[in-house]
């Protein structure tokens, strides 16, 4: 698993650094324009730490979630 940026041009996500491999399944985070998007070591490790949770299906669904949330009366 590798975290990279990359900059949207005409439509599409521009990768900066080595290439994904064809057909590679991504999450993608976006920021508002004007954000800065920087992570510490340590914040790039818990994410990292998280996807790889994802990965060996450590999560909830969002059915799963929504049911938990409590409901209006």
């Amino acid at each position: 698993m590798q975290v990279t940026t990359g900059t949207v041009i005409d439509g599409k996500i521009v990768i900066e650094g080595a290439p994904l491999v064809e057909g590679e399944v991504v999450a993608v985070l976006s920021r508002g324009a004007g954000e800065a998007f920087t992570l510490s070591e340590a914040q790039e490790e818990d994410l990292l730490a998280a996807m790889a949770e994802i990965d060996r299906g450590e999560f909830e669904t969002l059915d799963e979630v929504m049911r938990s949330l409590p409901r209006r009366s």
